[in-house]
């Protein structure tokens, strides 16, 4: 054992076996003597060899995280959670953005990460048998965000409970032609979340239209293109509820250009609470999706813990967030 491991193991006061599990990140090393060797090995300057560590372990110290697009808040938000509570435990992320339905074909046709990770992180993307089978065959833990997959542990939020909550405060608000700013099948990458919304807004909307359903594509862009077409209607909407806070923004955006006020003349309800909803003064479905990424990342490391835990699906609260955005109805 080098001469150097021992010294470190002196100064943190534990066994070099200890300081070796510590460096490596294995499970079962208690935070605050991880703490204590990780600082004793900066003091001497002393680093495990990666490859030593990996050979040593059967290991990588990486999970794999697939994502449909890495550039959009939601799953930037997931990624920084996830990667928080990773990084606490020594572990690193390798990050594989899909794009588009080519780029998902291209990943599961070659599937890169095979070898090099130790568990996986899907989010919200479902999975078709065949994909999930080719993650399951990895052997490694397979954790999802935003879908249930046999086999899999999931963590998320009940999509459709929070979107009635949204419909049922526009209703008793007194609003009855509610326009609906969203996705409408197919969508791309086969995303179960937007009908799970839309389903909601259906159910609830006192007199459904379908000239009242626009598509937003998740994106300011859209949003703003969806309203203006429901500004474009015989008789516009007094509500509208967007299933994203980012195809709020664009709501907004086109309704101020019209020279309508909000929430005066046309109410306007998100889904997200983006971080900037409360500038905008946009009332919104809040869901946790920072805690989202945290808590899918423990249960990475639970799975990688040894330990034998059962398979769970974690559902996290949401709750309705009332800013300047919605008000009763237009009298007139």
């Amino acid at each position: 054992m080098p001469e150097k491991l021992d010294d470190v193991a002196r100064l943190a006061g534990v066994s070099a076996a200890t300081v070796s599990r510590a460096l490596r990140g294995v499970p079962g090393v208690a935070e605050r003597t991880r703490t204590r060797v990780l600082a004793a090995a900066a003091e001497l300057g002393y680093a495990i060899s990666p490859t030593a560590s990996s050979l040593a372990t059967g290991r990588t110290g990486t999970v794999g995280v697939i994502v449909p697009y890495v550039d959009r808040w939601y799953f930037s938000r997931i990624i920084s959670g996830v990667e928080r509570v990773l990084r606490e435990a020594g572990l690193s992320l390798l990050l594989y953005n899909l794009g588009d339905d080519a780029g998902r074909a291209r990943f599961f046709a070659g599937l890169p990460l095979r070898r090099r990770v130790d568990a996986v992180l899907v989010l919200a993307l479902p999975l078709s048998d065949a994909e999930r089978e080719q993650l399951l065959n990895l052997g490694t833990p397979l954790v999802t965000v935003g879908t249930e997959e046999p086999g899999a542990d999931s963590v998320g939020i009940d999509d459709h409970a929070a979107a009635v909550t949204a419909m049922r405060h526009l209703v008793q608000l007194g609003h009855r032609r509610i326009g609906f700013v969203g996705e409408d099948a197919p969508v791309p990458l086969g995303f179960t979340t937007p009908l799970r919304r839309l389903a909601a807004y259906r159910e609830v909307c006192p007199e459904p239209d379908p000239a009242f359903e626009t598509t937003g594509r998740f994106t300011v862009a859209g949003g703003e293109r969806a309203m203006a077409t429901l500004l474009g209607l015989p008789h516009r909407p007094t509500a509208v509820f967007a299933a994203s806070d980012e195809m709020a923004f664009g709501a907004l955006r086109t309704l101020r250009r019209a020279g309508l006020r909000v929430p005066e003349d046309v109410s306007v309800l998100g889904f997200d609470d983006h971080d900037l909803a409360d500038l905008l003064e946009l009332s919104t479905v809040a869901q946790p999706v920072a805690e989202l990424g945290e808590r899918a990342g423990h249960r990475v490391l639970a799975r990688l813990s040894g330990e034998k835990v059962a398979q769970s699906r974690t559902i996290v609260g949401t709750h309705l967030v009332l800013r300047g955005s919605t008000a009763p109805a237009p009298t007139r």
